[in-house]
């Protein structure tokens, strides 16, 4: 008998050098004894990249999970997608199917809504989401589906469902209890820096979740500690939707 053919993952991005899925997933491997499968950084400059890398590895790739700036570009490169993912125009698990057929998930979403819902108290009915970038589209879909009410905050406000940073009145920070932070602000190594919300309307009542995981407790989230606001960072969710992306290609 002829020894297993290697089982090769990988994360398509750009600049992830520091990617918390490679370093997940090998230890990951190295836990389960899978000495054949190996996850590697697909460090691209432009979607267009993807294909040949993807032809070249076919005989081994098995799946692959995708990261900023890719996760809405490369719907357009994929033969299915699942009805979650297309519902918000973002995928970031891909799994090759027979002859080679992309398949695009969304696992965010789980990732999220699991991390997210045990910390929800009865005060929290009402959510800003700040930032209108790609992350926000998962955060938005477990909302409607918790029945939480939410609003975005933009620096340039572009529908009635948003705010400005200089509209949070102390009304509005009473109002909405949940304030979840799906900006890059704060990210190692600027770590002092943090979205512009007046923290000094924050109570106890208040639930800080940030999708930040690098550092553990951004400024964002320091702030909330300071007056015994619930808090959460994003580690747990990209573990959980690791997870869940392992799932989808263990079960192909």
């Amino acid at each position: 008998m002829g020894t297993e053919k290697n089982k090769l993952f990988g994360l398509v991005g750009r600049h992830i050098s520091y990617s918390f899925s490679r370093s997940y997933f090998a230890e990951k491997f190295e836990k389960l004894g899978l000495v054949n499968h190996e996850y590697v950084n697909f460090d691209i400059q432009s979607i267009k990249d993807l294909p040949a890398i993807i032809s070249e590895r076919k005989e081994n790739l098995i799946g692959f999970n995708v990261t900023i700036p890719y996760k809405g570009e490369i719907i357009s490169l994929l033969d299915e997608i699942d009805e979650t993912a297309k519902s918000i125009d973002a995928v970031n698990t891909v799994l090759l199917g027979n002859e080679g057929r992309l398949k695009g998930f969304n696992t965010d979403i789980y990732g999220f809504e699991h991390s997210f819902k045990p910390l929800l108290k009865a005060s929290h009915k009402k959510a800003l989401i700040l930032g209108t970038g790609g992350a926000s589209r998962a955060i938005e879909f477990v909302l409607n589906k918790l029945n939480i009410e939410y609003k975005f905050v933009s620096r340039n406000p572009t529908s009635e469902n948003q705010f400005a940073y200089a509209e949070l009145s102390e009304e509005i920070i009473n109002d909405y209890k949940i304030v979840i932070n799906c900006t890059p602000l704060g990210t190692h190594p600027d770590t002092d820096k943090c979205p512009n919300i007046p923290y000094h309307y924050l109570t106890s009542d208040h639930f800080l979740y940030d999708l930040i995981y690098n550092p553990s407790e951004t400024t964002f989230l320091k702030n909330g500690k300071k007056v015994n606001a619930t808090t959460k960072n994003g580690l747990a969710m990209l573990e959980l939707q690791a997870e869940k992306a392992w799932a989808i290609w263990q079960n192909r």
